[in-house]
């Protein structure tokens, strides 16, 4: 179930909301109108990568196998090289 964000024309108010499937209809929590258009987001992304841990600190991973802990280091490539 997607997330979208939302700006409402009449209040100008930017909102997110669910949008559990095609018969859900996004309102402004603001004003409660329901003219609003869907706005152009970026994706979130975690820092520490897409599984929510760093490659240093992955399962099974010590610091010595990991890389040398310096950011962008890891299993495969070393930052320091």
């Amino acid at each position: 179930m997607p997330i979208y964000e939302y700006r409402c024309e009449p209040c100008e108010h930017t909102f997110e909301t669910l949008i559990r499937g095609g018969s859900d209809v996004a309102k402004c929590p603001r004003c409660g109108n329901v003219e609003v258009a869907k706005q152009f987001s970026v994706p979130a992304s975690s820092p520490t990568g897409t599984l929510g841990y760093s490659p240093v600190s992955a399962p099974g991973l010590s610091m010595g196998g990991g890389g040398c802990g310096k950011p962008g280091c890891g299993p495969g490539g070393c930052a320091a090289n």
